[in-house]
């Protein structure tokens, strides 16, 4: 672990943060100069980019994410996304002409089981740390989420820790929007003990679900929300979507795939009536703003007083959605990350870059108002 030690004593790093989303389509990376540590953290994304996953990886994750598939599967998969995360590694390194110090990756989930009442939590992310480590020859973390469900937490949102570092204003309380698979939020006050987080509910996986199965798999997304764009919202199916139980479950709370992947959509598409492909999609991507609307209205309102909110991921790109979500919250602005300096779709690569630097350094790097954790945790295992 010397070389570890050494790595934490020095003031500036380039590491890389690399991780596939709940989407499952492929891998973002990114290479991230990151100066200091904890509440001194000062960060500049220098590269990004995103891998598609070849169709067959991407249907294997996603049986596997269904419960289809066994040990060998899974540890089979788990070497072959090492291999593929460390490729992505290697180009985004080539195409800037950079080394790396350190790499943060937070692997594919394939199954996330938060915690319930009488149950233990539990998260496995595959996609081998020593597979990278080996690869690129520097130090990789990994296993971010099982610390903090060891220690009574929900294993996400992670985001909220780096939310505060990067993004807390004197004297205003702003609320994070991470659209990515699913929807978190990060209220960001002014003190660390006033911030919270939480999984709103579904963003991009449902609407990508419908897309690929209108389209027989020949579109991965709607591009733009011109297809929701072409669509009318059906208000009954509105007002069912909304009855969905886990909006009223109370923070922290989180979910995936399991609650709203595929098998969410395709009853919808399937008894659809009169009600064309596109009025489906239109109403789940209205469904999507209004569950995050009444997530702040429910959950956040009553304990904060939110003066902007600040969005990311890749559902920024998506028109549809964000004039929704900018109708629906009115007088609160509703503006992008970009406005911070900061890439929307890179947001996530660059959080998993900036929780290594602070695991290397032994600074717990969760966020218990978040997680629901009994304390905070150095999360992350340590490939050296």
């Amino acid at each position: 672990m010397r070389r570890v030690s050494e790595l934490a004593a020095k003031e500036e790093k380039l590491v890389l943060g690399l991780l596939s989303g709940t989407s499952a389509d492929g891998i973002d990376a990114a290479l991230v100069r990151i100066r200091g540590c904890g509440l001194t953290t000062r960060v500049e994304t220098m590269a990004y980019a995103t891998v598609p996953y070849p169709d067959r990886l991407r249907e294997a994750i996603l049986r596997l994410s269904a419960g289809i598939g066994g040990a060998a599967e899974i540890c089979r998969l788990n070497f072959e996304i090492g291999e593929r995360f460390a490729d992505a590694a290697i180009a985004l390194l080539a195409r800037c002409d950079r080394k790396a110090d350190l790499a943060g990756s937070h692997g594919q989930t394939i199954c996330h089981l938060p915690r319930r009442m009488g149950e233990y939590g539990s998260t496995l992310q595959i996609g081998e740390a020593d597979v990278i480590a080996e690869r690129l020859g520097i130090p990789v973390v990994s296993g971010f989420r099982t610390r903090d469900i060891a220690a009574g937490g929900e294993g996400a949102p992670l985001s909220a820790y780096m939310d505060y570092l990067l993004f807390r204003r004197e004297g205003r309380t702003r609320l994070l929007l991470n659209l990515g698979g699913i929807a978190n939020v990060t209220v960001v006050a002014p003190a660390i003990e006033e911030v919270f987080a939480f999984d709103t509910g579904p963003a991009n996986m449902p609407l990508d679900e419908c897309v690929r199965l209108l389209t027989d798999g020949a579109q991965q997304f709607d591009r733009d929300g011109r297809m929701a764009a072409q669509g009318r919202i059906d208000e009954n199916l509105l007002r069912r979507l909304l009855e969905h139980p886990y909006l009223a479950l109370p923070a922290p709370k989180t979910t995936g795939r399991e609650t709203f992947g595929r098998h969410f959509v395709e009853p919808y598409l399937r008894g659809k009536g009169t009600l064309r492909g596109v009025d489906v999609l239109a109403t789940l991507t209205a469904f999507v703003a209004h569950s995050i609307h009444r997530a702040w209205r429910d959950h956040i309102a009553p304990r904060a007083d939110v003066r902007e909110v600040v969005a990311s991921g890749g559902g920024v790109h998506n028109l549809a959605l964000l004039s929704h979500l900018r109708r629906l919250f009115g007088r609160v602005p509703v503006v992008t990350i970009a406005e911070e300096g900061i890439d929307p779709d890179a947001k996530e690569a660059l959080l998993f870059a900036l929780l290594a630097n602070e695991t290397i350094h032994g600074i717990p790097n969760n966020m218990p108002g978040a997680t629901g954790a009994r304390w905070p945790a150095v999360l992350g295992k340590v490939s050296p």
